[in-house]
């Protein structure tokens, strides 16, 4: 057209005067022009965003609803209540505490504007990629997070807590957010707040902590889970250390002379955990424990659930908890008496019921009352398991015949394996050792601890891979000892135990409680071969109102004089039938009833531990017996709580 030939368009591409595949090519002017008309975007886009997110009015947490904890049947259990939170002033604050919380979480915390845009970043990056995206967040950050933000991690919260950290920096002075953020901020123990932290922890206000004691609470911010002493040896060594570190971080920040910091050798040991009185007798056993299987479902962290608004529907039956804390009561106001006898001093029972056919776990004795002794012993992986992990030495072998039937493991080692399994069971009946070291070394130690974890066993409860591992030198909770002997009265099959069937917040479901079916883990033959060894132990019947047959039972005859065990099982009479040419095989079908299906797999441990002991005590002489090893006493605890269905 007349008037445009050679007029230079205002975007040349593609590019005029180039010829092949130059003409493609962008100039370096539309690189430049592009990339700053994308920036001026970005900055159009920040402004808006900027402008219409305003701060929100803070969250009242003491007014938020309590999370509730119901039974299997639907009926409240314990309703967690108001946040524990008690506000101060920074004038109430030592400012050796001030300086612990800012030299652990946030040292720039008095010249930066409030945000990370690293840590921003890093944690967008790492939602994207489905990677942990904690950490990184300063001191303004996590105030906005705890006061006007979920704990949600979403893109969308991210930005927000940007942006709303940038205005609040810009609003409130550092001493406010500081403030804010000591009165916020989750200390674990149920406590919001450094006031409530310091009360659960020392028993004392926070105006009285000393430089010591403030190094320890702060290191708790990371995550008291992780860093809490009281709750485990592993977290004991995690706070030491993070303690020692942020008390040398001060030093090296300038908030503490090396001559103050040379004060403070000792660690500062806090008290013993406590529970609230609503969570008195095994209530608070049963929260922990259902609190664990939620954390591990859905990612919630206990400052989470501490906020509320929860509902948490459990597989706890309830009069079958409260049938079995009352068989252990009964036997330990009969048989044990420390005034009598020392060696009843220090005695700890713990107790699990898991129903086989889905790993429901319908019942537990954790301990004396929660509010007292806050170590659950149903779930402590302390205990040694003792010759109640032989029948997953039997089984190993029954399952190592059935895939190798001639020979064992190397061709040029020959085993005859039903004289070798004939003497286990013999050895198993006798409670003797060595054929078990035998078969240890016949089987690989590698393969009786992958059926044994396969079965239902933690991995991380297996002891080191010694002669003596057959033995049972590893340390499995009750619960997870009644799960794992449920694959035997389950034909092999084997579901992993779980504590709560659904959770709901604000009448949305929270998804991660979906149950896979049971993994085929042994040979139901295996299985059954096991069940009828367990069964021909020798326990009396007894004399059940239904009539019932004494269940499959194994006992521990404290040959490691320091743990008691007796795992009882529904009895193989109900799940099996003979076959065609004589052999007993399991049934594919659950009928109602008394059946396996229906009746749980139940652990009792006994042990005695003094509080702050690293070692367990010996059993000798315990029930007033100066012969024995206390082994009569877990069967009782099991009989009781079976006569009392």
């Amino acid at each position: 057209m007349k008037g445009t030939k050679g007029r230079r368009r205002f975007i040349d591409y593609p590019r005029q005067g180039r010829e092949g595949p130059r003409r493609w090519l962008p100039s370096w002017r539309l690189w430049l022009g592009t990339f700053s008309f994308g920036i001026l975007c970005l900055v159009g886009l920040f402004a808006v965003v900027y402008a219409t997110v305003d701060i929100p009015n803070e969250n009242e947490l003491a007014g938020q609803e309590a999370t509730v904890y119901y039974w299997a049947d639907g009926s409240q259990m314990v309703s967690v209540g108001a946040v524990n939170r008690q506000n101060v002033t920074l004038d109430k604050v030592p400012d050796s505490v001030e300086n612990s919380v800012i030299a652990a979480e946030n040292a720039t915390f008095y010249s930066d504007p409030g945000v990370s845009v690293q840590g921003i970043a890093r944690a967008l990056v790492n939602m994207v990629s489905g990677e942990e995206t904690q950490g990184g967040s300063t001191i303004t950050q996590q105030y906005v997070k705890n006061t006007y933000l979920s704990q949600d991690q979403t893109v969308t919260r991210k930005v927000k807590e940007f942006i709303i950290s940038l205005k609040v920096s810009n609003q409130k002075s550092k001493p406010e957010i500081l403030r804010g953020y000591l009165n916020t901020s989750w200390f674990g123990r149920g406590s919001n707040g450094i006031q409530a932290a310091a009360h659960a922890y020392y028993g004392i206000d926070a105006k009285d902590l000393n430089p010591s004691q403030g190094a320890l609470l702060a290191a708790l911010l990371k995550g008291s889970e992780q860093y809490d002493p009281g709750l485990s040896k592993a977290n004991h060594q995690r706070a030491v250390e993070r303690w020692k570190w942020i008390l040398d971080r001060q030093v090296a920040t300038g908030k503490m002379s090396k001559e103050e910091r040379a004060k403070y050798t000792k660690f500062p040991e806090p008290r013993a955990p406590s529970k609230p009185t609503s969570q008195a007798g095994q209530i608070g056993y049963l929260v922990d424990v259902a609190n664990k299987f939620v954390r591990a479902a859905t990612g919630l962290t206990d400052q989470d659930l501490a906020r509320g608004g929860y509902r948490i529907h459990t597989t706890f039956d309830k009069a079958r908890t409260r049938r079995l804390e009352k068989a252990v009561n009964d036997v330990r106001r009969e048989n044990i008496d420390p005034k009598e006898r020392a060696a009843d001093n220090y005695v700890e029972f713990g107790a699990a019921s898991v129903r086989p056919t889905d790993g429901a776990i319908v019942a537990l004795y954790g301990g004396a009352d929660a509010t007292r002794h806050f170590s659950n012993n149903a779930d402590t992986s302390a205990v040694p398991a003792g010759s109640a992990f032989k029948p997953f030495v039997l089984a190993a072998a029954l399952q190592q015949r059935g895939d190798r039937p001639d020979d064992g493991v190397t061709e040029a080692a020959p085993v005859d394996w039903e004289s070798r399994l004939g003497d286990l069971r013999g050895a198993l009946m006798k409670a003797e050792n060595p054929p078990f070291v035998q078969a240890g070394k016949e089987i690989g130690l590698e393969r009786i601890r992958d059926l044994a974890v396969a079965a239902g066993l933690r991995e991380e409860s297996m002891a080191r891979l010694e002669q003596t591992f057959p033995l049972g030198t590893s340390a499995p909770s009750a619960i997870r000892m009644a799960s794992a002997y449920t694959t035997f009265a389950n034909g092999g099959q084997h579901a992993d135990p779980y504590a709560v069937s659904k959770m709901t917040c604000d009448g949305r479901k929270i998804s991660g409680f979906q149950r896979a079916e049971p993994d085929q883990v042994l040979d139901a033959g295996v299985a059954q071969e096991v069940s009828v060894t367990l069964e021909g132990l020798g326990w009396r019947s007894l004399g059940l109102p239904d009539g019932r047959p004494v269940a499959a039972g194994r006992t521990e005859p404290g040959d490691r004089m320091k743990s008691a065990w007796f795992i009882g099982s529904p009895s193989a009479a109900d799940t099996t039938s003979d076959g065609a040419d004589g052999s007993r095989v399991v049934r594919p079908e659950r009928a109602t009833g008394p059946t396996a299906g229906d009746e749980p797999t139940t652990a009792v441990t006994m042990f005695r531990n003094k509080p702050g002991a690293p070692e367990l005590l010996p059993l000798q002489g315990v029930g007033g017996d100066p012969k024995a090893l206390g082994t009569a006493l877990p069967p009782k605890v099991w009989e009781a709580y079976q006569a009392g269905s």
